[in-house]
């Protein structure tokens, strides 16, 4: 069932590249926006911001359907992607006072979890990730990834050797992505042991 539902969305994406399919455009529509609006939410936007969201999501998607291509990925991961950066373009604008960590989520392995569990969960891995990670390394990937700060600026702020930022940025997304790699195993576990 979800996958004839990922191949009917990754059509109605197609309609809307080669032909400017209006009816195909509003399905799509129907058929994502509730997901993506609660993505937005659990991202920390309010309601009325999250419907902004999916409003400037679904503008890209008809400017740019064009751009999807299935071998990178599923259409809702697509969407859910266009959705994380209209976030992160918020937040640097200043619309928002945080980012959370949903925002940081690695697309490789939010993928690889889309096609069997809801985006609750990814947002609660997301989150367990991060909190998994010592303060002083969780402040330089924050000030990278939210901030768009370089190393160079992030040693300034802090007032630290540069090779100290460059390691603890390393450590950090190692030790992300280890962590990463035990959730998946253990979700892995649990998908087997329910079929």
């Amino acid at each position: 069932m979800a996958q004839a539902q990922t191949e009917n969305l990754e059509d109605l994406l197609v309609a809307i590249a080669q032909h400017q399919d209006r009816q195909a455009f509003v399905k799509l529509f129907d058929a994502s926006a509730p997901r993506l609006k609660a993505f937005a939410m659990q991202c920390g936007a309010n309601s009325n911001d999250a419907e902004e969201l999916v409003q400037e999501c679904m503008l890209t998607v008809w400017r740019k359907a064009h751009t999807f291509k299935r071998k990178n990925g599923t259409a809702i991961t697509w969407l859910y992607t266009i959705v994380r950066n209209k976030r992160i373009d918020f937040a640097r604008k200043g619309r928002y006072d945080t980012v959370l960590s949903d925002d940081l989520w690695n697309d490789e392995v939010g993928e690889a979890l889309e096609n069997d569990v809801s985006s609750d969960l990814e947002a609660d891995v997301a989150r367990t990730l991060l909190k998994a990670l010592p303060d002083e390394q969780r402040q330089i990937v924050f000030k990278v990834y939210f901030e768009g700060k370089s190393h160079s600026e992030i040693a300034a702020d802090l007032d630290l050797p540069l090779g100290t930022i460059k390691s603890r940025l390393r450590l950090a997304m190692k030790k992300l992505d280890t962590l990463a790699k035990e959730q998946m195993t253990w979700l892995i576990i649990i998908l087997t042991m329910n079929f």
